[in-house]
């Protein structure tokens, strides 16, 4: 046997026999560990060309990112009643012990108090659903009309709502309902830009 033939960690190891390159130590000690930019010796392909910089979903032309009112109409109306059933269950569990606390716990009781969350439980439901679909229904509307979408139609869109759901009051409580959807709706609005509002006076600062 020939003891000159070179090992198989050499030139002409495996590496060779499928295509491929041997890199030593003094080659690989110039590629840097972090990064995707270099070309890596591993792989016979560019890393950058794996990096997504574009969103990986396609939209129809001129549709927009974010869902806008139409869609989040429905997970409104719904969202409002199933809270609006869970607080009324609540409250009408609280009511039936409190109404039926003399009675002992009989079947009577039980078909009293039963009787107590299912009415409150509807009663809150259909009222905050009512809330939620007016306020769906004049938030697109004034979208469409404006022709734009932003905190403005929020805040026209609460006050109106309140008016209208007041209105069986009276002017007065139109006032009340158009004040409290006033400010409902305003609190909103600025919660939901307190993070931009806050990054705006911090960079006026500096």
């Amino acid at each position: 046997m020939d003891n000159n033939v070179p090992a198989s960690g050499g030139k002409g190891g495996f590496g060779s026999l499928f295509g491929g390159s041997e890199y030593s130590n003094t080659e690989l000690s110039g590629v840097p560990l972090t990064g995707m930019s270099p070309l890596s010796p591993y792989l016979n392909v560019d890393p950058r060309y794996l990096v997504q910089d574009t969103d990986e979903f396609i939209l129809p032309t001129g549709a927009s990112k974010s869902r806008g009112r139409f869609e989040l109409a429905f997970f409104t109306i719904g969202g409002c009643c199933i809270t609006g059933a869970a607080f009324g269950t609540v409250n009408g569990l609280r009511m039936g012990l409190k109404e039926t606390r003399a009675m002992g716990w009989t079947k009577p009781r039980n078909v009293q108090i039963l009787n107590m969350v299912t009415r409150q439980g509807a009663s809150w439901a259909n009222t905050l659903g009512s809330v939620a679909l007016l306020y769906s229904v004049f938030g697109v509307a004034i979208e469409k009309a404006r022709g734009a979408e932003d905190d403005i139609n929020t805040v026209a869109a609460g006050t109106l709502t309140g008016m209208l759901f007041k209105s069986t009051g009276g002017m007065k409580g139109v006032a009340r309902g158009g004040l409290v959807g006033l400010a409902i709706s305003s609190a909103y609005a600025l919660y939901s830009n307190w993070n931009h509002i806050k990054g705006s006076s911090s960079s006026n600062l500096y």
